[in-house]
Parts: structure tokens; C-alpha cells; sequence
């Protein structure tokens, strides 16, 4: 992953944390999921429809960005979000707790109007 992270692929624009940012605890939380899941792969984030509200947050590792995403980087940890998922998740901040009641990652999303009480779901 190291050349993705100094040279991006053919038609994958650079990004910043204006479109999505992950705090410390998030980023550490993806860097050792990453290492156990899929070695070497990006955090991918996407919108998609579905979930109680409507629009629903997917987190999955891939191997590889495709043409049309936006790289987001974190230290080590590179994040791709497609430019559709991307009119949704501007300004998104992605955190992690390993809290033992309302753990797991949070996601806190200013174009969101309403969300579920889980958090895995919002509306716009």
C-alpha cells in the first residue's frame, strides 16, 4: 500500500478531511483492523440506501481504489469514498470507543437530519 499512499492511481483524486475525517481512536481502531481482516487494504466508505431512516454508512476493507474515488489520507490509514457516497458524508467525522455499552464506530454526520439510535442509519 505504500506506493498507493505516495502516488494515487489513474483517475482517483486526493481528498482531505473536509470530506470525511477519523480521530485518533478510529484510525488506530482501522490501522489493527486492517492488519487482521486484509492486510495492506483500504477503509472504504459508502452510503447506501436501506436502514430504518433511508441511507445507511457501509465500512469495508478492498484491495484496490477504482476509478472515480476520492483518497482520504489518515497517517497509514488510506480511506476511499466514492463521489456519490461523497455528496452525503462531507464534513463527516468517523470515531471509534471500545466502551462495553454504545461501543463500536460513531459517526457523526452534519448533513444528517435525522439518524436511528443505533447510528447506522440517517436520513437527509
Amino acid at each position: 500500500m505504500s506506493e498507493t499512499l505516495t502516488t494515487l492511481p489513474e483517475g482517483v483524486r486526493e481528498g482531505d478531511e473536509r470530506l470525511v475525517r477519523l480521530t485518533a481512536p478510529a484510525t488506530a481502531k482501522v490501522r489493527a483492523l486492517r492488519e487482521r481482516e486484509q492486510p495492506g487494504g483500504f477503509l472504504r466508505i459508502a452510503i447506501s440506501g436501506g436502514g430504518c431512516n433511508g441511507l445507511s454508512y457501509k465500512l469495508r476493507f478492498t484491495p484496490e481504489a477504482k476509478r472515480g474515488d476520492i483518497l482520504v489520507r489518515f497517517e497509514d490509514v488510506a480511506v476511499l469514498v466514492d463521489s456519490k457516497s461523497a455528496l452525503y458524508l462531507k464534513g463527516t467525522v468517523l470515531d471509534y470507543s471500545n466502551q462495553m455499552v454504545a461501543g463500536g464506530f460513531k459517526f457523526t454526520n452534519p448533513n444528517a437530519k435525522a439518524s436511528c439510535s443505533c447510528g447506522e442509519s440517517f436520513s437527509i
